[in-house]
């Protein structure tokens, strides 16, 4: 076999790397609807997955539209967070780009990757005590490969799932934060539930990523970190304020300190 034919059979460039510059052919009317649905119907999101692979040979969607516009919202929240924080124009900055490749494409790689090798062995196939078929490699497709767990796809659902967290912890936070840092228990109540429903949001955004793949098992296991969230909310009523030790998170970088800070 020549060389180009074991490169065609083998491992070959993802389209999602082929389109990356190319506007034109990114969908961003769907990427909004999705943004919407993940917020009212997550489940829809994931609807259609096995007829995309049906059609295109890859469960990885290779549009990166809904990665920029996340990117360009989280872009927009940092200018926001820095100029309430009083950062100055080169802590807005700062912020600003902590905020697209610290907070949510750091974060969604970092997560992507676990899910990819974790979800991959303890929830991958494995027929009739068959061997696991090998999974592929990074964002790479394997031509020659059918039920595995692309790392493409695992990025898919982590930035999905971080849509949810940005309307709650990085909106909806931004505009109530003076009325749930307060000491009280009803500062308490809606800024620790906040957190909840941001966490609980992901749980299950990830849940229905990978549910929606039919050679996974056993995936309602990735729910049960919801079980710890709920015992830490219900304990943390009782005197700890999320958002009092949390929300401080969101002006790391900005070079600005607790003591010259928006008492942060």
């Amino acid at each position: 076999m020549s060389a180009r034919g074991r490169q065609q059979d083998g491992i070959k460039l993802p389209r999602f790397f082929k389109r990356l510059l190319k506007f034109p052919q990114m969908d961003f009317e769907m990427s909004m609807r999705e943004m919407l649905d993940l917020m009212i119907a997550p489940k829809k999101v994931f609807r259609n997955v096995y007829y995309h692979k049906q059609t295109k040979n890859t469960w990885h969607r290779p549009d990166p539209s809904f990665t920029y516009l996340l990117s360009f919202f989280m872009a927009l929240t940092g200018i926001a967070w820095g100029v309430w924080a009083g950062a100055g124009a080169t802590g807005v900055l700062q912020l600003t780009i902590v905020y697209v490749f610290g907070h949510f494409l750091a974060f969604s790689l970092t997560f992507a990757t676990i899910a990819y090798f974790l979800v991959g062995k303890f929830l991958g196939p494995g027929i009739a005590g068959l061997p696991r078929r090998r999974r592929q490699t990074g964002l790479f497709i394997a031509a020659n490969e059918r039920e595995t767990l692309e790392f493409g796809y695992c990025f898919d659902v982590s930035i999905r799932a971080f849509f949810p967290v940005w309307v709650l912890l990085y909106v909806l936070q931004f505009i109530i934060l003076p009325l749930i840092r307060g000491e009280n228990v009803v500062s308490r109540l809606f800024g620790n539930t906040l957190y909840l429903v941001a966490l609980g949001y992901y749980t299950v955004i990830t849940f229905l990523g990978y549910s929606a793949l039919p050679f996974l098992h056993h995936t309602e296991l990735l729910l049960s970190p919801l079980v710890v969230f709920g015992i830490f909310w219900f304990v943390s009523l009782f005197g700890f304020n999320i958002p009092n030790h949390f929300s401080g998170i969101m002006i790391l970088g900005s070079g600005i300190g607790r003591d010259n800070g928006p008492n942060i």
